[in-house]
């Protein structure tokens, strides 16, 4: 079998780690593994084949023409076509869609393709940039537009953002004719959590067969590490951490909340973010301690392990990896009921709390450091991230996906 994966990263990002270990998977099984990846990246070594999907200069033009007209998704015509010729050579059994936006793809083009070739097509929803007609999450601004139709879009200004046409309508009448263009039969859904699933079937792509894979993580990386990275590198000492993560901190993904939530902690708690500016420190109360964004997996698993608690503040999320990364570390979550995030509560590992409910958040808090979390024994974690969240055991799903689409006995 031929497999070959499209996506907008390689490597980094949830969805660059995820499209690659999914292809060591099938080299591990006797398959060939290619993998296709936006040129704004350079060239990454990959033990599956790989080929970048044009250059920087067409991921900036594919920006400018995103600014100006709102149609992500629809520049990028010359990469496409030149993806299309490398397709066309490699002749894959399967073409697996992940993320189809980060200004890369023409995605008129690229489905035009996938109804005439004889490829089954399998896509995974990482968010839902598919079914609406701009955004990839509209559960910040409570939009449900996307059931039905786009128009005057209330995050035209968000990513993926245009400053001046809001073309919002035109894009969701055109992405709904391209998905139903390839036959129900020939493309299969996987939506990465179950809420997102409840969202698919509500969307134009109800009439696809749609299955739930759930990513997975590392666990020969993330595992208990107490390394006592705090006291080290930041002289913290006695004091009960609560550590946020993420790649971006924006209101959307709970900066604000964190804020917030220092107001109601006294001296025997501190506040520990990660992936923030530093030149932002100065701007924060005393109790909230920033550190900035690494790429280091066992340096992110330390600071996992040596937190108390990991919280999960976030507006809109589909099912975060950070949740998955935290529990393998040992550290119980507290998410808010936010998108798929609540589902990675498996066994008591954590414990959800409502959008924006910072006195119930502090309460909660406090709970769990007076009754020495009592309710989460480490082994318990620990257990439940190996039976839900390992990598090999749950991206193993595709392959078995896969092989079910073109009959292939294992």
């Amino acid at each position: 079998m031929k497999l070959l994966q499209i996506n907008t990263s390689l490597n980094s990002s949830s969805t660059g780690k995820i499209a690659s270990q999914i292809g060591e998977i099938c080299l591990a099984n006797g398959h060939e593994s290619f993998i296709m990846y936006s040129g704004r990246y350079p060239k990454i070594n990959n033990k599956s084949i790989t080929n970048r999907i044009g250059n920087k200069f067409d991921f900036l033009l594919h920006a400018l023409i995103t600014r100006i007209f709102d149609k992500h998704g629809f520049a990028s015509k010359r990469a496409t076509l030149k993806l299309i010729k490398n397709i066309d050579r490699i002749q894959p059994d399967i073409i697996h869609l992940h993320n189809l936006h980060g200004y890369y793809l023409n995605i008129k083009i690229l489905f035009e393709y996938l109804t005439s070739t004889n490829s089954r097509v399998v896509c995974t929803l990482h968010d839902c940039w598919n079914f609406t007609g701009h955004c990839s999450h509209f559960e910040y601004v409570g939009c449900s537009k996307w059931k039905n139709y786009c128009n005057d879009c209330p995050q035209k200004s968000v990513y993926p953002a245009s400053v001046l046409k809001d073309n919002s309508e035109d894009n969701y009448e055109v992405k709904k004719l391209l998905f139903n263009s390839i036959g129900y039969s020939k493309m299969v859904m996987v939506p990465v959590s179950f809420w997102l699933q409840g969202k698919l079937k509500k969307s134009f792509l109800k009439n696809f067969d749609s299955r739930v894979i759930q990513n997975g993580i590392d666990l020969n990386i993330f595992k208990p590490k107490k390394e006592n990275i705090f006291e080290k590198k930041l002289s913290i000492k006695n004091q009960f951490i609560l550590l946020g993560v993420a790649s971006v901190w924006t209101q959307r993904k709970g900066f604000d909340e964190f804020i917030k939530l220092s107001k109601y902690l006294d001296n025997n708690f501190v506040i520990v973010l990660v992936g923030v500016d530093s030149k932002l420190q100065r701007k924060l109360p005393d109790n909230i301690i920033l550190i900035e964004r690494t790429s280091d997996q066992e340096e992110l698993a330390s600071i996992y392990s040596d937190a108390d608690l990991y919280l999960n503040l976030t507006f809109e999320d589909t099912y975060p990896s950070t949740n998955l990364e935290s529990i393998a570390c040992g550290t119980p979550i507290i998410t808010y009921k936010t998108g798929g995030s609540p589902e990675s509560i498996i066994n008591g590992c954590g414990c959800i709390i409502e959008q924006g409910n910072i006195e119930a958040l502090a309460r909660k808090i406090k709970e769990i450091k007076n009754n020495n979390f009592a309710d989460f024994p480490p082994n318990k974690l620990i257990s439940a991230s190996k039976n839900y969240f390992d990598k090999d055991k749950n991206f193993i799903k595709y392959l078995d996906l896969y092989e079910e689409i073109l009959q292939i006995e294992r």
